[in-house]
């Protein structure tokens, strides 16, 4: 028997326009899987900038006064360099975790998933039925029915989404200052209104008509899918042994597959997975439970589209330990040994050498160099730091030799430097130091004269 022909579902029709996707409601093990993760991060996603940790947000990022606090560690702009370690963090365990599991992250985890299959089309079903009446409704004319229901989505839509933006607004403002906001003229604060407005648009846009083109043209990591995984990455696929030829389910020269397509109309990016792994695939096994469901009922074993490596869909068998995996694994664990020690180096303080208006003055014999210690106390709490400068020929005068700084705060202590030795090669140095803490810079800066 000749192989069927694939139903043509995709999000484009064949002239190249949107084909706006609706995915029919599926039912099974997966999807369950889905929903309780989709309960959890939900929950995790929108209380991390009210939970306290150490007394401050799990997660805060006090853009205005340079202050990120994440899990109880805070951090200032001195330390935007450890984002380094995030990004790159982000990044390797994501790659280890495609290279065994494929787009696991996409399908469970992904905030574009959870907040769209969770929530935004979760309302559609409820409002405007099932696929199939959907479809209808929508091919059809206007009626009152029709208005209603569409008016009534958007309406709840647009909510959700003025919702969702003022968390998102509160991981840069903190709670008792969005709450003040709220209860006060947008005029007042018209920086935190407009980001929260244009996120309220963001947010509609996204989950209310764009949805799947975010996956396929805006986020690159579904093209990245092919160099970050082999033929032993678990991904879903189609048992193409097993179900070949297709045919009717009394057919006794058919395979399993009954071209029910029921695998394609689940789908919510419009794929076939029976085509093999595409790019638009975000492991969200849907597919999975519908044909398991329809192999239940037809008293076939389940599996036929199931999560498998390229090598296990051929028969032959998965290779655990591989090349790939392995460099990932090794660039991983030099990723954590960096991001340890640079965060155990990271001190509780700032402070840098620097030159205050001209390079230096002389008064008859005397050369003095204007300088400055720029101090910022990058801890939670008040310090109290001693300057002392260093040892002669140079003379050190310290208006400020002790300096309490809040939590947070940074300030420039003038130090003034001279001599009447002056000689090339001088170096101006100044110890500055944690009162009753055994934790000090030393800071140097080459002392300018006449001829230097």
């Amino acid at each position: 028997m000749a192989r069927s022909l694939p139903v043509l579902q995709s999000s484009l029709n064949k002239d190249g326009s949107r084909n706006y996707v609706h995915p029919a409601d599926v039912k099974g093990r997966f999807t369950r899987s889905r929903n309780v993760v989709f309960a959890v991060l939900m929950v995790v996603y929108l209380a991390l900038p009210f939970v306290e940790v150490g007394g401050r947000p799990a997660v805060f990022l006090d853009v205005a006064a340079r202050r990120f606090y994440l899990f109880g560690a805070s951090f200032n702009a001195q330390d935007f360099w450890l984002v380094f370690f995030l990004l790159t963090g982000v990044a390797l365990v994501l790659f280890v975790i495609t290279t065994l599991w494929g787009r696991v992250w996409c399908g469970y985890a992904c905030p574009q998933t959870v907040f769209l299959e969770g929530v935004y089309r979760r309302i559609e079903r409820l409002i405007e039925g099932p696929r199939n009446l959907r479809l209808r409704r929508n091919a059809a004319s206007w009626t009152f029915g029709k208005a209603w229901r569409k008016t009534l989505k958007h309406a709840l839509f647009v909510v959700l989404s003025l919702f969702f933006a003022h968390f998102f607004v509160s991981y840069f403002v903190s709670l008792p200052s969005l709450l003040a906001m709220m209860q006060g003229s947008p005029a007042e604060h018209p920086y935190a209104f407009g980001w929260m407005a244009a996120m309220t648009l963001v947010l509609y846009f996204n989950f209310a008509w764009f949805r799947e083109q975010l996956c396929l043209i805006i986020c690159p990591y579904g093209r990245l899918q092919s160099t970050l995984t082999d033929r032993d990455t678990m991904v879903i696929g189609y048992d193409e042994g097993r179900g070949e030829p297709r045919g009717k389910a009394r057919d006794p020269n058919a395979g399993d597959c009954v071209s029910c397509s029921r695998c394609v109309v689940v789908c919510p990016t419009g794929i076939d997975i029976r085509n093999g792994l595409q790019m638009e695939c975000i492991g969200c096994a849907a597919c999975i439970d519908a044909c398991d469901e329809v192999m239940t009922k037809l008293k076939r074993p389940t599996g036929l589209i199931r999560y498998d490596s390229m090598n296990g869909f051929e028969g032959k068998k998965k290779r655990v330990g591989r090349r790939r995996l392995l460099i990932y694994s090794v660039a991983l664990l030099a990723w954590g040994v960096g991001a340890i020690v640079a965060l155990t180096g990271r001190g509780s303080f700032e402070a840098n050498l620097l030159r205050s208006g001209s390079p230096f003055v002389t008064e008859g014999e005397v050369v003095r160099n204007a300088l400055q210690v720029h101090l910022v106390n990058k801890s939670d709490a008040a310090q109290t730091f001693v300057l002392r400068g260093g040892p002669a020929p140079l003379e050190y005068v310290l208006p400020m030799p002790e300096v309490t700084l809040a939590a947070g705060e940074g300030r420039h202590v003038p130090v003034l430097v001279q001599t009447r030795d002056f000689e090339p090669g001088l170096r101006a140095a100044v110890e500055v130091r944690l009162q009753g803490v055994d934790e000090g810079r030393r800071l140097e800066a080459a002392f300018l004269g006449p001829g230097r």
